[in-house]
C-alpha cells in the first residue's frame, strides 16, 4: 500500500495553558498479513483534562484500531511497529507502552476505559448486571465486601440513568439503551480519567443516542473525565467535541477546534464529509 502524502497537521486549538492528560505520539500500527497493511501512521494526539476529543473519519480509516492502540489491547495479526503514549498522572509521567502484566491491567481501569464499539452486545448473557458489576471490584478492589459493592454498583447505575432495581436483570431483559448505559456504567466503575468511546452509539435510535449523548457529557460535566469519542458522525462531534482530528487512511490530515473544523476547514476531504450530512 503506498503511503499518501498528506502532511502532518499543525493542531489550531490546543487551549492555552491547557494541561496536557494523554500523549500519544508518532504511533504507526500494522496488520501483519500478507501483504501488510499499515492501518496508522505516525499519528500524534493530545488529550487535555476534562476535554472532548472527537476523532471523525470514514470506515476503515483506523479510528478503531488507534483507540485499540493508545490502551494495549492490539490482538495479532496487528502491531504497534512505532510510537509511544504517555500518560500524565500527577504522580509522574507513565510509559503506556512500557507497561506489561498486572501494571497494564491496573492502568487500563484505573486509567483509561473503554466503551467498545457495539459495547451493548458485550454484557455476558448467563450473568445478571450485579455480577458483571461486581466483577470488576472483586477484581481490581479486593479489599471490597458484597455491601460496598454493592452499594458502588448501585450508585453506577443511578449516575448513567437506571434503576438499580435492574441489577438482577440479564441482558435480554434490557433494551439496548440501558444495555448500553450499563456498559458506560462499568467503564465508569474505578474512576479513570480518560473515557475512550468508540462508536458508542452505533445500532441505536436516533431518540436513545441522544439521551446517551446527554447523558455522557453530564457525566463529564460531574465527573471532570476527559473523553476520545470516536465516530463517522461529524455532525454529532461538532456539537459535542471541544476539539476534533480529522482521521484518512491511518493518517490525522487535520486537527482544530469544532468552531475551525466546521466554520474554517482547510482540507478538501474536511470539506467532503461535512457536505456529506445535511
Amino acid at each position: 500500500m503506498s503511503t499518501p502524502s498528506f502532511p502532518q497537521p499543525v493542531d489550531r486549538s490546543a487551549p492555552l495553558g491547557a494541561v496536557p492528560l494523554l500523549t500519544a505520539r508518532d504511533i504507526s500500527i500494522s496488520y501483519a498479513v500478507d501483504p501488510p497493511v499499515d492501518a496508522v501512521r505516525n499519528v500524534s494526539l493530545t488529550l487535555h483534562r476534562g476535554e472532548i476529543l472527537g476523532l471523525a473519519g470514514e470506515s476503515g480509516c483506523g479510528k478503531t484500531t488507534l483507540a485499540y492502540g493508545i490502551n494495549r489491547l492490539l490482538k495479532a495479526p496487528a502491531v504497534m511497529t512505532s510510537g509511544e503514549v504517555t500518560f500524565h498522572d500527577p504522580d509522574g509521567d507513565i510509559d503506556v507502552t512500557a507497561l506489561d502484566g498486572e501494571a497494564l491491567r491496573r492502568f487500563r481501569w484505573d486509567k483509561v476505559a473503554m466503551v467498545f464499539q457495539g459495547s451493548m452486545n458485550s454484557l455476558n448473557p448467563v450473568m445478571n448486571v450485579r455480577k458483571q458489576l461486581h466483577d470488576v471490584f472483586t477484581t481490581h478492589r479486593p479489599g471490597m465486601n458484597r455491601r460496598q459493592r454493592d452499594e458502588r454498583s448501585a450508585e453506577l447505575l443511578n449516575l448513567v440513568g437506571v434503576d438499580p432495581a435492574r441489577m438482577s436483570a440479564f441482558a435480554h431483559e434490557l433494551s439496548g439503551g440501558m444495555r448500553q448505559r450499563v456498559m458506560i456504567a462499568m467503564a465508569l466503575a474505578l474512576d479513570p480519567k480518560v473515557m475512550i468511546m468508540d462508536e458508542p452509539t452505533t445500532a441505536l435510535d436516533v431518540l436513545v443516542q441522544r439521551g446517551i449523548i446527554r447523558e455522557l457529557m453530564r457525566l463529564r460535566e460531574r465527573l471532570g473525565f476527559a473523553v476520545v469519542f470516536i465516530t463517522h458522525d461529524l455532525p454529532l462531534l461538532i456539537e459535542i467535541s471541544d476539539r476534533i482530528a480529522i482521521m484518512r487512511e491511518g493518517r490525522i490530515i487535520e486537527q482544530g477546534s469544532a468552531d475551525d473544523i466546521y466554520h474554517r476547514p482547510t482540507e478538501a476531504y474536511t470539506k467532503q464529509l461535512l457536505s456529506s450530512f445535511p
